[in-house]
């Protein structure tokens, strides 16, 4: 928990992220074909779908502790990382989405993946709508904190297993391969892994905020 207060990793995720976005547009790519320059789109979409899934870990593991320890502040964790997930969810979708309009042709093509995408982020939906439809609080944190833990393994399967099971335009899925060796580069590495842990700090970021604010507001209501 004192780890969100501490300054230094957020200094260092504002620095890297605009490294990456500086040097993600500007730095030499690979020339392949069909993808071209929007090959640059890794450096955005893919670290979305990172920082997604790592405030999704981080609900999870705090889903547990609740109902572990009964403690309401683990629980206005794991609702808030839920959140912020669904937002850098949101960010994969668009931007995977306009990647797809400059190399299959349309922004959505009912790829198997794209497919596998939608049902998972509906599932989260499902998640705020369920949460927010319970009045009481501890019968609303008990439901919430189950159903978030049996969502998370779910959207696993959805969307990095059920697609790698039948042929796709995807990257990674179908017998076609993710970017590899000929693919991405040192060049791109040097940009793509740190932009991985940048976004996966400012997605913490968020979350810490948004839990503070509503820890505030928690407090203000028990008084």
């Amino acid at each position: 928990m004192k780890f969100i207060y501490q300054t230094w990793w957020k200094v260092l995720a504002v620095i890297v992220v605009f490294y990456t976005l500086i040097a993600g547009m500007l730095l030499d790519v690979p020339h392949l074909p069909i993808v071209h320059e929007t090959i640059r789109n890794t450096y955005f979409h893919v670290p979305m779908w990172i920082a997604m899934f790592t405030v999704f870990t981080i609900s999870v593991i705090y889903s547990i502790k609740y109902l572990n320890t009964g403690k309401e502040e683990y629980d206005l964790i794991a609702v808030e990382c839920a959140n912020t997930g669904i937002f850098f969810f949101v960010l994969g979708l668009i931007t995977g989405m306009l990647w797809a309009k400059y190399t299959w042709g349309e922004f959505w093509s009912n790829d198997p993946k794209q497919n596998s995408a939608a049902i998972a982020f509906l599932l989260y939906c499902a998640y705020s709508v369920l949460r927010n439809s319970i009045d009481e609080e501890q019968k609303r944190a008990k439901i919430s904190a189950i159903y978030n833990i049996f969502a998370f393994p779910v959207m696993i399967v959805l969307i990095m297993v059920l697609p790698r099971m039948t042929d796709s335009l995807h990257p990674g899925n179908g017998g076609n391969p993710a970017f590899g060796k000929l693919d991405l580069d040192n060049r791109m590495r040097m940009v793509l892994y740190p932009a991985f842990i940048a976004w996966s700090f400012m997605a913490i970021w968020i979350a810490s905020v948004r839990y503070r604010i509503r820890l505030i507001e928690y407090k203000k209501n028990e008084n």
